[in-house]
């Protein structure tokens, strides 16, 4: 879709009706989170799912038979929810459907009744034209796809990517039986999918279960897997986003590092008189059908594009890329597909004028670089990387790539802080990883320094994923804000000591969490062990006492 025409959509569905439609959803945020259908429910339906057409498909093409279901399921759930609303106002839910037919733009989707969900479970009658029954469960499921894209024109290419109708050879691809035992699971009242019954990414967490569990190889070397949520919260409560301004995720996956900016500012001002202008674009097709999806569903001011940032990047202002207040992203880590005749020949100049080139092994730097190019003068940022990027090349003699460009985001005093992540957050790595915050004009009293974070240990264990809970969250955000030395755990580093450890950022070089060495005197500690052999031997008379009385043999016979 041209971007004129998202910005067009966004617009009908968010100025005038806007406010009509979001009073129930403004405070979207922390208060929701708690109540929300869990990651263990939510895996569990997705399996339930999937074992209903096992055998019938091949199990990467699972994704493209259930996802779409789940977005209808989560549209019509959410349509819901707004008719409820609408029928407080009007007195009926008749009277507020047959305004919602006058004017779609009271909701975020319009969902026809033939297509909403109890029709299509088959809970709920509808009277079918004669020349238009549907045959079969798989025609009236596509036939719901086609009528829902009809009615929302920005949802064509996001959930009309497969006929559920399909036969070849004779055969259905997937049968009635095995469509009924999905939509059977998605029914369950326990997988309501309204506006706060789920995460605001739950569609991009479904789609990374999906692959990870049944595509996880094409999944994986796509570099399509996304950000833990509660690294999505970290970034939005570091990043502290202000009323009113531009906020650009240039590898934005599903949205939700997006929507959770936000959200964070929603949750921290409650009142939202100018919302957040959002930007995102993404290479990968569902991604960026699903984050264009949350942008709506979420009343979200914004855009989001397709195509590949870093060789084609869509947010432009004339001939040079269009600047932001704020940018948050997690690109793919070590991304080693890049040309690196590419980073010479940058129409953009960004690389060279930023400490010259990455290395084909890693295009770490590389997206550092596009980020630093993509932020106002007074702009910052928070990008997520493989802990490698803080170190690599320090230590060495000779000179390194990654090293030149870090010595240059050093010398030009742009890098804020650094944030060691816990281990295996990640689903596509047991490996930690790093949030490096960019400022391209630090407040006077932080110019100089860089605030290290080592939050290695702030996690709990989970199955399979560790995960780091609220009040973690809030600490290490708390932390970074006060920007103050905290004993193994926060570092405030002067330039001149990042240039003496030869430009590591790495907050386990500057902090360390290992268990302090106790030193203690040595007579001291052979007094201690003498009176522990005093008290054995007294046990082993008690015992020796006990065990004779009751007629057993105390010790080996000669």
């Amino acid at each position: 879709m041209a971007r004129g025409k998202r910005k067009t959509v966004v617009r009908q569905n968010g100025a005038e009706g806007k406010s009509r439609r979001t009073r129930a959803a403004t405070n979207e945020g922390a208060a929701n989170r708690k109540e929300v259908l869990d990651t263990k429910s939510m895996e569990t339906m997705l399996w339930k799912a999937a074992c209903s057409i096992r055998g019938e498909k091949d199990a990467p093409k699972f994704k493209d038979y259930i996802l779409p279901l789940v977005f209808i399921k989560r549209l019509s759930d959410v349509f819901e929810d707004e008719v409820e609303r609408l029928t407080e106002t009007y007195s009926d839910a008749e009277t507020a459907r047959a305004v919602l037919e006058a004017d779609h733009s009271l909701v975020r989707f319009y969902i026809p009744r033939e297509a909403t969900w109890p029709v299509v479970s088959g809970r709920q009658k509808f009277e079918w034209p004669a020349a238009k029954t549907p045959k079969t469960l798989g025609e009236q499921l596509t036939n719901t796809v086609r009528a829902i894209v009809r009615a929302n024109p920005s949802l064509q290419g996001v959930i009309d990517i497969v006929d559920y109708n399909e036969t070849r050879n004779g055969e259905r691809e997937v049968s009635d039986d095995a469509l009924h035992g999905i939509i059977e699971t998605l029914s369950d009242p326990r997988y309501r999918l309204g506006l706060n019954d789920v995460e605001p990414d739950f569609l991009g967490r479904a789609y990374e279960y999906l692959l990870r569990k049944f595509a996880e190889g094409q999944g994986q070397s796509a570099g399509e897997f996304f950000t833990p949520k509660e690294v999505g919260w970290l970034i939005a409560y570091l990043m502290q986003p202000q009323q009113g301004e531009t906020v650009y995720d240039p590898c934005c996956g599903s949205g939700g590092l997006l929507i959770k900016c936000e959200l964070a500012l929603k949750e921290r001002e409650k009142t939202i008189a100018r919302p957040l202008k959002l930007h995102g674009q993404e290479l990968t097709g569902a991604s960026f059908a699903i984050g264009r999806m949350n942008m709506v569903l979420h009343d979200m001011e914004g855009e989001i594009v397709r195509g590949n940032t870093m060789t084609n990047p869509k947010f432009l202002d004339g001939s040079s890329l269009q600047q932001f207040d704020a940018v948050v992203t997690n690109p793919m880590w070590n991304q080693d597909n890049f040309d690196p005749e590419y980073y010479e020949s940058d129409p953009f100049e960004r690389f060279d004028a930023r400490g010259g080139y990455a290395p084909a092994s890693s295009a770490d730097w590389a997206w550092l670089q596009h980020v630093h190019a993509s932020l106002k003068e007074t702009g910052r940022a928070a990008v997520v990387l493989d802990t490698g990027a803080a170190s690599r090349g320090s230590g060495n003699q000779g000179e390194n790539k990654e090293k030149a460009i870090r010595r240059w985001f050093v010398e030009q005093d742009v890098v804020e802080g650094v944030v060691l992540l816990p281990d295996n957050l990640f689903y596509n790595t047991t490996a930690a990883g790093i949030i490096i915050l960019l400022h391209r004009s630090k407040p006077a009293a932080r110019r100089g320094n860089v605030i290290l974070i080592n939050a290695s240990g702030e996690f709990q264990k989970g199955r399979p994923k560790n995960f780091i809970p609220d009040e973690s969250l809030r600490k290490i955000a708390a932390a970074f804000l006060a920007g103050k030395d905290v004993e193994r755990f926060v570092k405030v580093a002067t330039t001149e000591e990042i240039t003496k450890h030869d430009y590591n950022l790495s907050p386990s070089r500057y902090i360390d969490v290992s268990a302090a060495t106790e030193h203690r005197d040595v007579q001291e500690i052979l007094d201690e062990l003498a009176a522990l052999d005093m008290e054995a031997k007294q046990l082993d008379g008690e015992l020796k006492e006990i065990f004779t009385g009751l007629k057993y043999r105390w010790g080996r016979s000669a």
